[in-house]
């Protein structure tokens, strides 16, 4: 495409038709893995590799088929965690290894080796009742916890790793060593080189040229005694993971997929490689490491424990096998041991940090649509609200507000004065501003931001050498190479007031399109043999873009300010890690039924994965929803993390009040029960920031012993006080909960009413709300009015509600700080106040748990 060229791009260049993108089987590196079968190479170890240091032990291993051996290394890591890595002994040239994403390098353990001969090496754990079992011949690991085998690694042999090779030409061909090792094998179906896709992958109109050959690398880990398996969003797929065939796989790539297809397994627009799996005593996690396109098969199955030879005391355990494949870059897993939910929630978090405390504000409503045409509607938008006695916080602008969708511009006939709008309208309120801020660059000399990033040679370049330039919103664009650290700190000075014309401090970003999109693009995003920072192809960070995207500017925020007050951010594409940086939604869904009902399991999916602060578009994005499922996703977006109404350009207004009186006062109920409860979830918040304990979360982590709980996902609990159970079905009556625990007393929030029962209760509904009910034994801050936004809120006093258990006592936190800055870190300046209450004496007792208030602070309860 020539530099600078104009093209017309509409929404239609979004629009979705799922022969845009692959199938597992499309993928070459997946086919190759497939056709090897187990056993193809079979690795064993070379027991006079084996060397023990402080911080690891380290092997090598062998195929007959691959004459270079490999490098594992084991470490025990403190915290119950266990990391391996295999890579190449002495490369070609060097594997790309993850960057940033944990927070720092994971402090050792030393294992200590308690047998070895030549069939199998003992190590001991720093914990007494661990052992880690290494078969020599064939290479396989089993982590033993008081003498269970909680999990092994390549008991399938599906160790696979696929050594770089030189390219060498004859009579102008290619002709690979490693294709004479591929075709040496007696593959399940004929294939040829193309097939295999070694040097060159073909898809649709599209050729990927792999400059380094085949890469890829795959390994199995079998969960013993395991059957319910959980995590490795982004999918829109339930929350219980679901056996795959070799048709349909969790793939793990990121993708602007407009309207996605529900219950699919593939790759949206973020990715967290971590998979939890669950029984009533025991929880472990995987993490894989790798920010390339990756592939997760599970099978679920029934065996005999081999370990137990006395026949008669055998029984059949279920075992869950997970395979990973990725494309390229090296093997790196970390074992999460558990062994409860909150446990491996602390464990990762451990590695990869935990969900950054949102600004207060960032709790409220927000208000979005693609897009707010002028400032005139922006303010008629705002007024509405305090006409129809809604509170809101936010209100967003997308695309359109831009010059010709240069971002950090504002369009000079509809956005002319954009100080005046933040000020006269948004910031007398105590209302904020959000703006997008998408990574590809408009290719256009007279624009600054295009013109200083092509002179510092800032973005990503093609194969050739030349920057990379695809289609997107401005037309031909350029994309900013996240990867480089240089780029990130030049991006994050653009946020800065002098730089940034028309913006202020109450004025936050949206990061949209960083899978990255790229229209007309391959999959609709950019080339995989596209060059970055350090010129490793884009096939290895891929996955990391978004990631990179939203770090910048989130540091652009804090920058701004002086390093003093929190950002917000929120982005679309994210991978482990991003919950340092801010939110995360779900993407471009759809007006319909299913869609409010898929988000859950989604969220719930996200918020296990380390990602608390996720929210849907409510109302869908793509449609016209109808009054009743407008007015539900409103009831269940208030009571999850993450709330945002959006919506297409396409679509029909619909601001909360323009579905009729009688939906209006429902929808403003909703909301206001909301800002009720913002003192319960900021406390929620504080202890994710804290303790990494999600926000919203599935009953089983709360009650992970209920087997009739693991699969439910049409209900959850926000925070350890409340249940709720959003309806997803249209002109539904009765609804059917699960009220978890044999000893437990649960209340209906609003009526203050014991609900004397266990189990499965059928509770009637009208459109007016949604089952929320208070588990016995907690107590719950809540403000006892409300305001036009958090900020008018801060001296309204607090009122305690309290549902009692069976001893007829109560216990719950609140958490307060200035709601803005990072003095709660530097200076201590927060409060945070442990509440009990005994019924038979009638005593509230307030325990101090950290007090470092400011000086105008003061605590009113009512």
């Amino acid at each position: 495409m020539a530099s600078g060229s104009q093209e017309t791009v509409s929404v239609q260049d979004e629009a979705v038709e799922e022969s845009q993108f692959k199938t597992c089987r499309q993928i070459a590196f997946y086919r190759r893995q497939k056709h090897l079968g187990p056993g193809k190479p079979l690795y064993r170890v070379l027991p006079d590799t084996v060397e023990l240091s402080n911080s690891n032990v380290r092997f090598q291993i062998i195929s007959e088929e691959y004459k270079d051996p490999l490098l594992v290394e084991v470490y025990e890591i403190e915290g119950n965690i266990f990391r391996l890595k295999i890579n190449e002994i002495t490369p070609l040239k060097p594997r790309y290894e993850v960057p940033d994403v944990l927070i720092k390098e994971p402090s050792s353990l030393r294992l200590t080796i308690l047998e070895k001969d030549a069939d199998k090496l003992v190590l001991a754990c720093a914990s007494k009742d661990q052992q880690l079992h290494i078969t020599i011949n064939p290479f396989q690991i089993q982590f033993v916890s008081k003498d269970e085998m909680v999990l092994s690694i390549n008991s399938n042999d599906l160790l696979y790793f696929e050594q770089l090779q030189p390219i060498h030409w004859h009579n102008g061909a290619q002709v690979e060593f490693i294709l004479e090792y591929f075709l040496s094998i007696d593959f399940s179906e004929k294939c040829n080189q193309d097939d295999l896709g070694l040097w060159e992958e073909k898809f649709g109109n599209f050729l990927d040229i792999k400059a380094n050959g085949p890469s890829s690398i795959g390994l199995d880990f079998s969960l013993h005694g395991f059957q319910h398996v959980y995590g490795i969003p982004q999918h829109a797929e339930t929350l219980l993971l679901k056996n795959t065939s070799n048709e349909d796989v969790y793939r793990l790539y990121n993708l602007d997929v407009f309207g996605y297809r529900i219950h699919s397994k593939m790759g949206i627009y973020g990715s967290v490689p971590l998979l939890l799996a669950h029984k009533p005593d025991r929880t472990i996690g995987v993490f894989w490491l790798n920010s390339s396109e990756t592939l997760v098969e599970i099978t679920t199955k029934a065996v005999l424990p081999s370990q137990i030879p006395d026949v008669s005391k055998q029984r059949v355990l279920p075992q869950t096998d997970v395979c990973w494949m990725s494309e390229s870059g090296i093997i790196d897993s970390f074992i999460l041991m558990g062994p409860s939910p909150f446990d491996i929630f602390k464990q990762y978090a451990q590695l990869t940090g935990t969900q950054a405390l949102p600004p207060l504000f960032s709790l409220g409503y927000h208000q979005c649509r693609w897009n707010y045409v002028d400032e005139k509607d922006v303010e008629g938008v705002d007024t509405g609200f305090d006409v129809f006695n809604i509170p809101y916080d936010v209100m967003w602008l997308d695309i359109e507000h831009t010059d010709g969708k240069r971002y950090f511009t504002w369009d000079k006939e509809t956005f002319g004065n954009p100080k005046r709008m933040q000020k006269k309208i948004l910031m007398k309120k105590k209302r904020k501003l959000v703006v997008i801020l998408d990574p590809h660059i408009k290719v256009d000399p007279l624009y600054t931001i295009y013109s200083q990033g092509k002179e510092r040679g800032y973005f990503v370049k093609d194969r050739k050498g030349g920057d990379f330039e695809g289609i997107c919103w401005p037309g031909s664009s350029s994309y900013l190479d996240f990867t480089n650290p240089k780029v990130r700190d030049w991006y994050a000075e653009l946020f800065a007031f002098k730089t940034y014309k028309g913006s202020t401090e109450i004025l936050f970003a949206w990061n949209d399109m960083n899978e990255p999109s790229v229209f007309r693009g391959a999959e609709l995003t950019m080339q995989k043999d596209a060059v970055h920072y350090g010129n490793w192809e884009h096939r290895e960070v891929h996955n990391l873009y978004g990631f990179y995207q939203q770090m910048a500017t989130a540091e652009g925020l804090i920058r701004r300010s002086g390093n003093l007050e929190r950002p917000f951010v929120l982005t679309r594409s994210f991978f482990a890690g991003s919950q340092r940086y801010g939110a995360v939604w779900t993407g471009d869904n759809k007006a319909e039924w299913s869609y409010l009902k898929i988000s859950i399991p989604m969220l719930l999916t996200l918020s296990i994965a380390g990602i608390s602060f996720c929210g849907a578009d409510v109302g869908g994005f793509v449609g016209d929803p109808e009054p009743e499922l407008f007015v539900r996703w409103y009831q269940a977006g208030a009571l999850q993390p993450f709330f945002r109404g959006h919506a297409n350009m396409h679509t029909k207004r619909r601001e909360p009040w323009l579905f009729g009186e009688k939906n209006t006062q429902i929808i403003r109920a909703a909301i206001k029960e909301r800002y009720s409860l913002l003192p319960y979830l900021y406390s929620l918040f504080y202890q994710a920031h804290t303790t990494a304990e999600p926000v919203m979360r599935p009953i089983w982590v709360e009650f992970p012993k209920q087997l009739e709980a693991f699969g439910i996902e049409d209900e959850y609990m926000l925070g350890k006080a409340l249940l709720v159970h959003p309806v997803t079905e249209p002109k539904v009556t009765t609804v059917s909960i699960l009220l978890p625990g044999s000893e437990e007393i649960w209340y209906d929030f609003r009526k203050f009413s014991c609900l004397k029962t266990q189990g499965i209760l059928k509770i009637p509904v009208t459109l007016d709300n949604i089952p929320v009910i208070q588990r016995g034994g907690t107590i719950i801050p809540l403000k006892t009015s409300v305001g036009k936004s958090t900020e008018w809120m801060v001296d309204v006093p607090y009122e305690l509600r309290a549902a009692l258990d069976s001893k007829e006592s109560a216990a719950g936190e609140l958490y307060l700080d200035d709601g803005h800055s990072f003095q709660y870190l530097h200076e201590k300046q927060f409060l945070l106040r442990k509440f009990t209450f005994y019924q038979n004496n009638s005593v509230l007792i307030l325990q101090k748990l950290s007090l470092h208030v400011g000086k105008d602070w003061e605590l009113h309860i009512q």
